[in-house]
């Protein structure tokens, strides 16, 4: 059975609008996801977006929730890596290390067994185990000359291991290849880079007030990647019993009014987003450390 059309559709508005912000401002996105929640708890795609937005604002537990009941609605495990994540954000790095063993890890596709290392090399560092970490990045994938949507980020962390391990020389050297293999400026290593070279940047438009140097963006993330998500209007509800919403207390009655005007800014908001825009892709969210 699937959702009325007026549902479907009131919980489609607010999940382009949860792509639409989480970048730019997830508190927002996170707002809009807690509409669709409280609409289709039953739904898997709603809840793995419900999950996105609560990691992107460092709600970890509840986006390991979400994740887990995603998982368990589909069957997939394309969402392990992200969970082994909010692991580490929980403060659990040894329970993401274990999750990097499960047979799950075998069953993902090769980005998504990328986006385990990442994650298992941050759990190392998150325990002091640099050298470790380093020998966890070490792969074919990091060798390969090939460039693939993980490189950049697999070349990232790897030279910022070596950063961490005083082994200066070579993190240079993984910082520049980074670089090249970052045409989407998904990174901050030309930055890092720079930092190594001694180069300061100033802003040129502030030409009246004293030349500062340019902050530099916070080191990268490891970060699981997030897959694109088509978010259709004809939501299945069938087959699932009961919330199964694990770890997640219910909300009280009295969130009622917030959710509803939260629904009212989506629907004006959505006005000017045809519904042909709810193939949406969903954003990445930074890790909680360092990988």
């Amino acid at each position: 059975m699937s959702l009325p059309k007026t549902l479907a559709e009131d919980v489609a508005r607010n999940l382009v609008m949860v792509a639409r912000l989480i970048d730019e401002d997830p508190e927002e996105a996170y707002g809009y996801s807690r509409v669709a929640l409280r609409l289709a708890s039953r739904v898997a795609a709603v809840r793995e977006a419900a999950g996105f937005a609560a990691y992107a604002t460092q709600k970890y537990g509840e986006a390991l929730a979400e994740f887990r009941a995603a998982k368990r609605m589909t069957g997939s495990v394309e969402l392990w890596p992200v969970m082994a994540d909010c692991e580490r954000g929980l403060g659990r790095p040894e329970r993401a290390m274990a999750m990097a063993g499960e047979p799950e890890v075998q069953k993902l596709d090769k980005a998504g067994q990328v986006e385990m290392r990442l994650v298992a090399a941050g759990a190392r560092r998150d325990m002091g185990q640099i050298d470790a970490a380093i020998v966890t990045l070490q792969s074919p994938e990091l060798a390969s000359n090939a460039v693939h949507p993980w490189t950049p980020r697999l070349r990232y962390a790897y030279a910022d291991a070596l950063l961490e391990a005083g082994r200066e020389d070579e993190a240079r050297e993984w910082f520049a290849k980074a670089i090249e293999s970052d045409k989407d400026g998904a990174t901050d290593a030309s930055d890092r880079l720079a930092e190594l070279d001694g180069v300061e940047f100033v802003d040129a438009l502030d030409g009246d007030e004293e030349d500062v140097p340019a902050t530099v963006p916070a080191e990268q993330h490891a970060a699981p990647a997030v897959q694109d998500t088509d978010i259709a209007v004809d939501i299945a509800d069938d087959d699932i019993e009961g919330d199964d919403r694990d770890d997640v207390d219910d909300e009280d009655e009295d969130d009622t009014d917030e959710l509803n005007a939260w629904a009212d800014r989506a629907d004006a908001a959505a006005e000017t987003t045809p519904v042909a825009e709810q193939s949406t892709e969903q954003p990445g969210a930074d890790g909680p450390a360092k990988a």
